[in-house]
């Protein structure tokens, strides 16, 4: 049985929402109230089935540091924090650019790896300072904006806060969307809102946040994770880091399904950011055998896929070194941005 079941299914040619189709991108649909409305979710089906994801599939030695380090590409490092300073921006750059240390990465036979993160991703006040830190590293910079994290400015300021992160040189935006259209059953509010957010991004990536802790029911993420779609959201993440709950493996399920669902109808590969609460290297390994066992190794690449994460790099570093020497290190062994 499937976990997230769809009543319908519907062949629909996608078409752009700002008049504009770029490959990589995806162009959106018109808003089909009629597939929302018929998605249902079978709780305790995602449940089982994402209980089992952690035990399915065991990797050790070589193949988990190697699973560990395309789990660093697909980190967006992240620090949004009030006392946030361009001095703690610029080493958090510089960390995305040598995420682990040269001796680990030699020891592992990767020394000539290419390795950075995906991402760095800080608030719009921080863009400048990433983005020279970043210079001539191809690591994008991607800003929080539209009120994060609770997104109750009003509108006008929420698409001017884009519109600048994106002069500033953000090459990726994370909105949040407005909780109460999903909560009121707006279906058509959140479809205009999400196209504007489009819209004013121009080139840059749109990754919707759902804030899934604070939806309600698994139901109201799976049709909110199709309406951003639709109206062209890249990348859909389920929290902000700032709710009660924010990433769990039963809400990447439905959403990831519904990724899969659109790509069905539409042709389009849409991209995933589990974010909050995601600190380990077991973590990680889960959401990576999440998405290759459910939506393909396409998946496992950061154009595609990312962890919205703060301290996972350090335990990955320190799985890593356990990996050559045999044991663990302490976490000051390993430089922080």
């Amino acid at each position: 049985m499937k976990a997230v079941a769809l009543s319908k299914r519907r062949k629909s040619k996608a078409r752009a929402t700002d008049g504009k189709s770029k490959p990589g991108r995806n162009p959106g649909m018109a808003l089909d109230l009629d597939w929302v409305q018929s998605l249902r979710v079978n709780r305790s089906a995602v449940e089982r089935r994402a209980a089992t994801i952690p035990t399915r599939r065991s990797v050790k030695k070589q193949w988990q540091a190697a699973w560990l380090l395309k789990a660093i590409s697909c980190i967006d490092l992240t620090t949004l924090a009030g006392d946030d300073t361009p001095g703690r921006v610029r080493r958090l750059c510089a960390k995305g650019r040598r995420p682990v240390r040269a001796d680990i990465l030699a020891a592992l036979g990767a020394g000539d790896l290419d390795l950075r993160v995906g991402a760095i991703c800080v608030y719009h006040e921080m863009v400048a300072p990433a983005v020279a830190a970043l210079a001539g590293s191809g690591i994008p910079v991607a800003a929080v904006s539209t009120g994060f994290p609770a997104g109750l400015t009003p509108l006008e300021t929420r698409l001017r806060e884009i519109e600048l992160s994106v002069a500033a040189g953000a090459a990726e935006i994370d909105i949040v969307i407005s909780r109460r259209h999903v909560l009121c059953g707006d279906w058509q509010a959140l479809y205009d809102e999400v196209v504007g957010y489009r819209q004013a991004c121009g080139d840059a990536h749109l990754k919707t946040i759902l804030a899934t802790g604070e939806l309600g029911t698994l139901r109201n993420v799976a049709r909110a994770s199709l309406v951003c779609m639709q109206a062209g959201a890249d990348f859909i993440k389920t929290s902000t880091g700032k709710e009660p709950v924010n990433a769990t493996l039963p809400v990447s399920l439905v959403m990831v399904r519904m990724i899969r669902a659109y790509g069905e109808q539409t042709g389009c590969q849409i991209g995933f950011k589990p974010a909050g609460g995601i600190s380990t290297a077991r973590d990680a390994l889960s959401y990576q055998f999440l998405m290759r066992e459910e939506l393909g190794t396409d998946w496992l690449s950061p154009g595609l896929f990312r962890f919205g994460a703060s301290s996972l790099l350090g335990d990955i570093e320190r799985q890593l070194e356990h990996n050559v020497t045999g044991r663990y290190s302490a976490a000051n062994r390993h430089p922080a941005g």
